[in-house]
């Protein structure tokens, strides 16, 4: 099956969603290339990035799991190849 890279950018904006993003992204650690977390305290917020290789339902399937967890904004960035 043809894959796609893409990044997922991930604004926590309550601490308490992390647990629910981690077990979610645990899910699809095959397909994830790495991450990486940025906490912004001044801001109380945390900025993830999400390095994914895998098919376009995959990568929707994802972001779609990670948006629909409260305090969470997830959207997706494809590369073009």
């Amino acid at each position: 099956m043809e894959t796609r890279i893409a990044v997922i950018a991930i604004v926590v904006e309550d601490r308490e969603s992390t647990s629910k993003m981690n077990a979610v992204l645990h899910e699809y650690a095959e397909y994830i290339i790495g991450r990486m977390g940025i906490p912004y305290r001044e801001k109380g917020i945390s900025l993830v990035s999400v390095a994914i290789d895998a098919p376009n339902e995959i990568i929707s399937a994802l972001t779609g799991k990670l948006g629909n967890i409260e305090g969470l904004t997830a959207k997706a960035a494809y590369s073009k190849a």
